[in-house]
């Protein structure tokens, strides 16, 4: 067992390791899941993006890690929530408006149902990469197999399966960064406008609740919390000086997974009268669980920021492995600094999620738990197509509050890919979405995501959860 260490002062946060800088991580060995064929325009393309205005700043960055410090003590809770795999085609107002509604209006029920802040966290103005459990992909064309390299999101190449598509091309880091900066600049101008009907209820899409699937007691349970924080928050405008939107300015902060440290690497800097390196990307990178070994580049890349940064924690992660990470990120012992994000599937919370959270706080680290109960809930029809069960999300949920329940610990977030749009991506929940409804809207074109109503239902779901806790 390895000592415990001190909770450092709010004066010293900067805890770069001796030596380190932006382009550490080159320095590792790895298997590269893509390479760039033409060195000299991948190098064009990172000077270029070097050049460039930061997409957020080091100030938000600061705010962010210390509300989830608070959040790791219990005073706050992380909202996490967006798509899979944003595409640069679909930049538009439109798609980022009904993700930004429906993250909005989750983060209040819980807001309400909890009794504390939430911070709403969006996987959007720079979730462009993804990993793949191939670099290849083979398809038939004209009668012959074809391999070419799989499709590592619209910041690495193309989804169109030909040579040139599939060929990874630095200057879709740029167009990657332009899409970014577009997309913040809405959402700004958005939360800046005020979005005022999304603070009342009588305008949000509840007809899920009068579904045959939902039961009489879940179905009250739904409807006086939607009266109460419709009346609550009637009361706070009658009170007569502001509407409550404008009453405590909504901050938005974006996440997204760190997958292509070239990108992440010419965004890293340094700013004025603040020590450290800042990834000018996003407010809160995060770490795959196919990306975090402990001496593999994305580590070696993390470990230097000042940013608050998240790993995803799967089953097969062993107590010993998971402090190695933890010292490795935050061997400082931060408040604020690091998110463990456990996704294990509904049925292996109970034998592989304690024992994690035991040794986590028998050794005294402070990391913020949350909950990813998306990725481990993966399965496929008989027709072959990839989906999720809403049941399996809801039954993670609720062993993962249960297992913090066990613990004495704090689950202090959550995780999902989601979308505002009327998708039939995921089965079940209240909207009653079967097998033969998945061809109706399925457009995702990586992971299933849930749509605005099974998003809006599980904030219900799991507030309540919470509340019983």
């Amino acid at each position: 067992m390895s000592d415990r260490k001190p909770h450092p002062d709010k004066q010293t946060l900067d805890s770069t390791p001796v030596g380190w800088k932006p382009s550490s991580w080159t320095r590792c060995q790895m298997d590269k899941p893509f390479t760039y064929p033409d060195l000299k325009e991948l190098e064009a393309a990172r000077t270029r993006l070097a050049q460039l205005p930061p997409l957020v700043t080091s100030g938000e960055i600061e705010k962010l890690r210390d509300e989830i410090a608070l959040a790791q003590i219990g005073k706050r809770f992380i909202l996490q929530g967006g798509d899979c795999a944003e595409m640069l085609a679909e930049c538009s107002s439109a798609p980022i408006a009904n993700k930004l509604k429906i993250l909005l209006q989750m983060s209040l029920v819980m807001i309400h149902g909890l009794r504390m802040p939430v911070t709403r966290v969006g996987r959007f103005a720079g979730q462009y990469a993804k990993p793949r459990s191939s670099p290849t992909e083979t398809k038939d064309v004209e009668g012959q197999p074809c391999t070419l390299p799989s499709y590592f999101g619209d910041l690495v190449n193309q989804i169109d399966f030909n040579e040139q598509s599939r060929t990874p091309d630095p200057f879709l880091m740029v167009e990657g960064y332009k899409h970014a900066a577009l997309t913040l600049n809405f959402i700004r101008s958005l939360l800046e406008g005020g979005f005022a009907d999304l603070h009342h209820p009588e305008y949000w899409d509840l007809s899920f609740f009068n579904n045959a699937s939902v039961s009489d007691q879940r179905r009250a349970q739904y409807e006086q919390m939607s009266r109460t924080l419709a009346d609550g928050l009637s009361f706070m405008e009658n009170l007569g000086e502001q509407r409550v939107e404008d009453s405590s300015r909504v901050d938005f902060y974006t996440s997204h997974e760190g997958l292509n440290l070239f990108y992440e690497q010419a965004q890293t800097r340094q700013v004025p009268r603040r020590q450290g390196y800042y990834d000018l990307t996003t407010h809160l990178p995060w770490i795959g669980e196919r990306n975090r070994q402990l001496d593999g580049p994305h580590i070696e890349f993390f470990k230097g920021i000042v940013n608050p940064v998240g790993v995803k924690v799967g089953p097969t992660m062993q107590p010993d492995e998971l402090i190695e990470l933890i010292d490795a990120l935050n061997p400082s012992n931060i408040p604020g600094k690091l998110v463990l994000i456990a996704r294990m599937g509904a049925g292996k919370v109970a034998d592989h999620l304690p024992p994690l959270l035991d040794r986590v706080k028998t050794e005294g680290r402070t990391v913020l738990w949350m909950v990813d109960p998306m990725h481990g809930n993966g399965t496929t029809t008989s027709s072959g197509i990839k989906t999720r069960i809403f049941d399996d999300i809801l039954k993670e949920l609720e062993a993962t509050v249960d297992a913090h329940d066990e613990a004495d610990t704090i689950l202090g977030g959550v995780h999902f890919e989601l979308t505002g749009e009327d998708v039939t991506e995921c089965l079940g929940g209240g909207s009653g979405i079967t097998e033969a409804d998945l061809s109706k809207n399925y457009v995702s074109l990586c992971d299933p995501r849930l749509n605005y109503q099974q998003s809006l239902e599980l904030a219900f779901l799991l507030t309540s959860k919470l509340g019983q806790s």
